[in-house]
């Protein structure tokens, strides 16, 4: 993702911290499309990153940023992968890490962290408990907080995914982005680049429809959607086996419903029933192995498909998040 430097917000190159994140493939799935109606779908896999998810980016750029800072300790509440992520960003960076996760987050990833020397905190209840004690901890010792969207550099990272897009396809956009969302700074993230594209020359100003999804079981965006609001209402009691989903309460609520309203685009939910189908569907047709959430873009395929909101011509992008290995307890 480096090829995007002058982009980014690292002032000194010899500041970044790599390893190797970025340029992830983009899939004509074609087998899948074709069980879905679909005669255009595209899957970016960004398993392929390092630390096996996209939030490999937002920690290289982040870790990059506080290491220009010369800031020594670093702290982040996480579902998972975002954990993961620091702790491998900030090893290489010579940096201590901090990383506080719910009780419940999946094994893989807790191991992950566990191997790095980084400080692994447990944290009985949800994300937003852990964004507590992460913030807490930060203010006490002087820290860098990561948390999402409270800084700016992890959304600044992940805004390459939508560069990639554009400079794959031919500096052309799909008529559909579909992004499994709980944080969201993916999404907010691909809406940013977006924008910037345009004003640089690189894309005309067409723009895809962006698409949320959310677990049944935790749809603070899409309840905020349905009720036509700029802001999203904690939600209570949020169940999902996808644990990046699992975020009751997102900081950018109103970043995530602005791109969605520009974009003319829409927010709906899956089951997790539906999501662990369609991680067996895509493996058993295209041979990816998907995360849950991975699976709950593909379910929403159709889903939009069978609603009207896209249409079977529609060049179709699906974003996967992460790596089905790292659920394997869930699979």
């Amino acid at each position: 993702m480096w090829r995007y430097f002058e982009l980014l917000p690292v002032l000194d190159p010899n500041n970044i911290v790599s390893l190797g994140e970025g340029f992830t493939p983009i899939h004509k799935a074609e087998n899948l499309g074709e069980d879905l109606g679909l005669e255009n779908l595209l899957i970016k896999d960004e398993s392929f990153n390092p630390t096996d998810s996209f939030k490999a980016r937002g920690m290289s750029a982040a870790v990059s940023k506080v290491k220009e800072f010369n800031i020594k300790e670093l702290t982040v509440p996480s579902a998972g992968n975002a954990g993961g992520a620091l702790a491998a960003y900030a090893a290489k960076a010579g940096l201590q890490s901090h990383i506080f996760m719910p009780q419940d987050a999946p094994e893989a990833t807790q191991k992950e962290i566990a191997i790095t020397n980084a400080t692994l905190n447990l944290v009985d209840g949800f994300i937003n408990d852990a964004g507590i004690k992460s913030r807490e901890l930060a203010a006490t010792k002087g820290m860098f907080d990561l948390s999402t969207l409270q800084e700016p550099y992890r959304a600044e990272g992940k805004k390459t995914m939508g560069y990639e897009i554009a400079e794959q396809l031919n500096w052309s956009l799909p008529d559909a982005i579909i992004y499994p969302t709980g944080g969201g700074t993916g999404i907010v993230g691909i809406w940013k680049a977006i924008q910037e594209m345009e004003q640089l020359g690189w894309i005309s100003s067409k723009r895809p429809k962006m698409f949320c999804i959310q677990a049944e079981g935790c749809a603070p965006i899409v309840r905020a959607f349905n009720q036509k609001s700029r802001f999203a209402e904690a939600w209570q009691n949020p169940k999902t086996i996808a644990a990046g989903m699992r975020v009751p309460s997102a900081i950018g609520d109103y970043l995530i419903l602005d791109a969605i309203y520009e974009s003319g685009g829409s927010a709906i939910t899956v089951t997790d029933e539906e999501m662990i189908e369609c991680v067996k569907k895509t493996a058993s047709l295209e041979g990816l192995f998907l995360c849950p959430e991975g699976g709950a873009t593909v379910s929403a395929s159709k889903k939009l498909l069978d609603l009207g909101l896209i249409n079977k011509k529609d060049s179709v992008l699906l974003l996967n998040t992460g790596s089905g290995f790292k659920y394997m307890e869930v699979i």
